[in-house]
């Protein structure tokens, strides 16, 4: 079998398909095929939806694509080390520069488990998991079809109900990000937060703990919008509520920052969306600086690299959410490899994923139940985008 074309797919570039939308973040996924002589496709995703720097993941893929022109796609090994070691940039790693060797490799791992006709978690190792936990995700944009920013405490509580209802006992909110007028990183979460500041987040994650009570777990994300001091400060004042854990609480690539955090805050601490490689994580692991990893499939080397950085994570007693923040191929392969190990903690599902502009990207939709999911059993990743999707896609084919 060979590599004969990779489609490079910037979906939702026009009105007939219409933008996702979720706090103000326009959702672009960019999503990878690879085509073989054999008539089988693989696709994966470049893990850069949201923020500026889809067009970058789009143009590293096009880039990245002429290296694999030919080749085996069963060497999935292979490939990805051709494009870390010998394409000079690879080595120096970076979001863009690993979410473009994710999208090919997810799509390669897609492309062995349809000629062998099975899941990537069989071809990964197996079921350590027969089902797993999922928590509801993002809160502050509210929960349901529609998203918008809440800003009183009880609008807080009402999402964590719906939530709920929905079957989730897990939740996770950014409590500082809007202001008390809704407008997104209004207000300076560098030095010391203001009393007001400290007050109106622990406002919104008390009234979340009112709401669902002694038995729901809350995640609290800051998104590195608070640093050291501002985040130590803050979480003096939510340890009373019990919150699960505290993540991303100061910019992403200093491990010893997280390491006088976690020596002052009786929260263990999570990151690792904006973490890449191996490489990128083995501080964060030799110092133990924090309890959860957050690896995105979709920007920190695919399958074949985020299954080793859950094994090392392993070896320190450090647990796994994988970081699901895209579309629904980034779901389908997080819940493939969430399947296989077992420092597995819980499942992320985006208040974006219930958005059907972005369901309807793709052809299956996988669901929670009682706020759980099952493990696809479809072959490869078990997802594939829809004709309509392509219709309406800037596509570049490499040959």
């Amino acid at each position: 079998m060979k590599i004969v074309s990779v489609d490079i797919i910037k979906v939702f570039p026009n009105a007939n398909v219409g933008n996702v939308s979720v706090g103000g973040v326009g959702w672009s996924p960019v999503v990878v095929r690879v085509n073989t002589d054999e008539g089988i496709s693989g696709f994966g995703e470049v893990g850069l939806a949201y923020g500026s720097a889809q067009s970058g993941g789009f143009g590293q893929a096009v880039d990245f694509a002429r290296h694999i022109i030919g080749m085996d796609p069963m060497r999935i090994e292979a490939i990805w080390d051709l494009l870390h070691r010998m394409t000079f940039w690879g080595m120096g790693g970076g979001s863009v520069i690993f979410a473009a060797m994710s999208g090919i490799d997810i799509a390669l791992w897609d492309i062995k488990g349809k000629a062998l006709n099975a899941p990537v978690y069989q071809l990964l190792g197996g079921k350590t998991n027969d089902k797993l936990r999922a928590y509801a995700s993002q809160l502050q944009f509210d929960w349901g079809k529609e998203s918008h920013s809440l800003s009183k405490p009880e609008e807080y509580a009402e999402a964590t109900r719906k939530a709920m209802a929905d079957g989730f006992d897990a939740v996770k909110v950014d409590p500082v990000g809007f202001d008390e007028h809704g407008n997104w990183m209004a207000d300076s979460g560098y030095g010391l937060l203001r009393h007001k500041q400290v007050q109106r987040a622990v406002d919104r994650v008390a009234a979340m703990r009112e709401a669902g009570g002694p038995d729901m777990d809350i995640i609290i994300e800051l998104h590195a919008l608070t640093d050291t001091n501002t985040s130590i400060q803050l979480a003096k004042e939510l340890e009373p509520l019990n919150c699960f854990y505290y993540e991303e609480p100061t910019q992403p690539l200093n491990s010893g920052l997280f390491k006088t955090i976690a020596s002052k805050v009786n929260i263990p601490l999570a990151a690792g969306e904006r973490m890449y490689s191996r490489w990128g994580y083995r501080p964060f692991f030799e110092d133990r600086s924090i309890s959860i990893i957050q690896p995105d499939l979709c920007n920190t080397g695919g399958l074949t690299e985020g299954k080793k950085i859950c094994d090392m994570a392993h070896v320190y007693d450090i647990g796994v959410q994988v970081h699901v923040c895209g579309g629904p191929i980034s779901a389908a392969a997080a819940l493939q490899l969430e399947a296989v190990i077992p420092n597995f903690v819980i499942h992320e599902l985006h208040a974006s994923a219930l958005i059907d502009t972005n369901i309807n990207l793709c052809k299956y939709d996988y669901r929670a139940k009682d706020g759980y999911f099952e493990i696809p059993d479809r072959p490869g990743i078990g997802q594939e985008l829809t004709e309509e999707a392509f219709r309406n896609a800037e596509v570049v084919t490499v040959r």
